[in-house]
């Protein structure tokens, strides 16, 4: 299954012509079972899943600069109920009245094919093709997604994730939500309930009563990642996103996400398409707002 999937993939260097390539300080390598693992000189600090066992794509893990995940799989509290909690994933609660963010209602994000896959010094991208398909095996959206991890100093990183959505099969509707398209399930001992964590966003809003449901440029989480050190994660929105500043869904249990149809219904017609970017900054101890401020403005002006 995994070659059928991802056979032919075009892997792309950097290098001038006729010499031979800079060697890719990041990489991303092919597993089996449809996995992709992100390494960086040679270890592995993040994988992308896509196999058909799956109901939509995921991230898991997501290695932080202490050398621990910064990401769960699940609510501590709520296995069964949250088990739609998948470390990093892409999903929404309504697309023509379909639900993709739970589980066990019978629709899938599917992974159709890897367009391409690029190594480098500092970056390595990983391009693939889904459907959403609804329960009834009808296809209502197509997507690309390319997912990008930049590599930093002292372990920090950028996990950058790109989405272009346009309907399958006519119109589609994407309904009034606080749930989808990103969704982040942080590390149980760096949430605010169970770690003592702290979550801020852009405007000097602090923790879930004042985090949760306003527009923000990013919101942060960061906790104990290992019992003497902490790390973050900020989840950013791109300027260039409707509706920017987006709406984030906050809780202090761990959970964060980008609400891009919190206030509205959100309507693509046949040949129209929904672009959006989103970038995961991965950091140390004593980062201040400031700092992650500074690192958001670099990512309102990447190309």
């Amino acid at each position: 299954m995994f070659w059928a999937l991802c056979s032919a993939i075009p892997v792309l260097l950097a290098g001038a012509s006729g010499e031979l390539p800079a060697f890719p300080r990041v990489q991303v390598v092919p597993l089996p079972l449809c996995q992709f693992a992100f390494e960086v000189e040679g270890v592995e600090v993040l994988r992308y899943h896509c196999d058909d066992c799956v109901s939509k794509p995921y991230i898991f893990p997501l290695i932080g600069p202490a050398g621990r995940p910064v990401v769960r799989m699940g609510h501590p509290h709520d296995p069964h109920g949250h088990r739609h909690h998948l470390g990093i994933w892409v999903g929404h609660r309504d697309v023509n009245g379909s639900d993709f963010w739970s589980e066990g209602g019978g629709t899938r994000v599917a992974h159709v094919r890897v367009e391409e896959v690029r190594d480098g010094r500092d970056s390595a991208s990983l391009m693939v093709c889904n459907r959403w398909v609804d329960a009834a095996g009808k296809a209502l959206m197509d997507e690309k997604r390319t997912v990008t991890l930049h590599a930093l100093e002292h372990g920090e990183r950028y996990l950058d994730v790109a989405l272009v959505l346009a309907p399958a099969d006519g119109g589609v509707v994407l309904g009034k939500t606080p749930f989808g398209f990103l969704g982040v399930r942080v590390a149980k001992t760096m949430s605010a309930n169970d770690g003592g964590g702290t979550i801020r966003n852009s405007e000097g809003a602090v923790n879930e009563e004042a985090v949760l449901w306003k527009r923000a440029r990013w919101v942060d989480y960061t906790g104990r990642a290992t019992p003497d050190e902490d790390n973050g994660i900020a989840l950013f929105d791109h300027p260039d996103n409707p509706g920017h500043p987006t709406y984030f869904h906050v809780r202090g249990d761990g959970w964060m996400g980008a609400s891009f149809c919190f206030e509205a219904p959100c309507t693509l017609a046949e040949g129209e398409t929904l672009e959006l970017r989103y970038r995961l900054y991965v950091h140390g101890p004593n980062t201040l707002p400031e700092s992650i401020e500074k690192h958001w403005a670099l990512f309102r002006n990447a190309p």
